[in-house]
């Protein structure tokens, strides 16, 4: 079993920033994916950024060059550093990992990011 905790969502003006972090405990695999999704009200949820265990990375057309994600291995923690943040980013966003050796795939409890014009 693996438990995700986010942290550091909240209201934010178009034009700021802001960083989501997710801290993983339990069970952690070796050669794992973690990342980030959000869902915003009546639409589907859908893939933000992702980041392997070996450094592999990947962004929503939407998003790039204003997202960055990042890792701390030791503290087996992922983070969404969000600039530039535009009402449409406005979501829950939900920290997810995935074990490449079992296949398990688990999902954090999401935090609200509002963004006001």
């Amino acid at each position: 079993q693996v438990q995700l905790v986010e942290s550091g969502g909240g209201l934010v003006q178009t034009g700021g920033s802001l960083t989501i972090s997710c801290a993983a405990s339990g069970s952690i695999s070796s050669l794992n994916v973690m990342g980030w999704y959000r869902q915003a009200p009546g639409k589907q949820r859908e893939l933000v950024a992702y980041r392997f265990t070996s450094g592999l990375t990947d962004y929503a057309d939407s998003v790039k060059g204003r997202f960055t994600i990042s890792r701390d291995s030791a503290k087996n923690a992922v983070y969404l550093q969000m600039n530039s943040l535009t009402p449409e980013d406005t979501a829950v966003y939900y920290c997810n990992y995935k074990d490449h050796l079992t296949g398990a795939n688990y999902w954090g409890q999401g935090t609200q990011v509002t963004v006001s014009s």
